[in-house]
C-alpha cells in the first residue's frame, strides 16, 4: 500500500506563499489520480487539488487561481504551490490517492495569520 510523507508547511501572513511537497512510496505513481487534501479544525477533510489519468488537473473553487498542483514522477513527488494565502487556508494538508485514499500520512500544518 502507498505511503505518503508531506512537508513544507509553516506559519505565514495573509497574502504570503508556501510550497508543499509530498513524497510517495509503494508504487504510488502507478495510480491514476492523486491529490492534495486539507482538514481545518472542526471541519471534514476536503480535496483541494488533484490530477487524474491523462494529466488533467482540477481545483476546488476555494483555491482556484491561487494554488498550483504539480508532480515529478521521476522523484515520486507531488507539489502544491500556494499563493495569496488566506486565514481560511489554515489546515493540515495531506496528499493521497484522489477520492479513494489509502492510509493517511501525518500531513503538514499550514497556518495563515491575518
Amino acid at each position: 500500500q502507498a505511503q505518503f510523507v508531506e512537508s513544507g508547511g509553516g506559519l505565514v501572513q495573509a497574502g504570503g506563499s508556501l510550497r508543499l511537497s509530498c513524497t510517495a512510496s509503494g508504487g504510488t505513481f502507478n495510480i491514476n489520480a492523486i491529490g492534495w487534501y486539507r482538514q481545518a479544525p472542526g471541519k471534514q477533510r476536503e480535496l483541494v487539488a488533484w490530477i487524474v489519468g491523462g494529466g488533467r488537473i482540477n481545483y476546488a473553487d476555494s483555491v482556484k487561481g491561487r494554488f498550483t498542483f504539480s508532480r515529478d514522477n521521476a522523484k515520486n513527488t507531488v507539489y502544491l504551490q500556494m499563493n495569496n494565502l488566506k486565514p481560511e487556508d489554515t489546515a493540515v494538508y495531506y496528499c493521497n490517492r484522489a477520492f479513494f485514499p489509502f492510509a493517511w500520512g501525518q500531513g503538514t500544518q499550514v497556518t495563515v495569520s491575518s
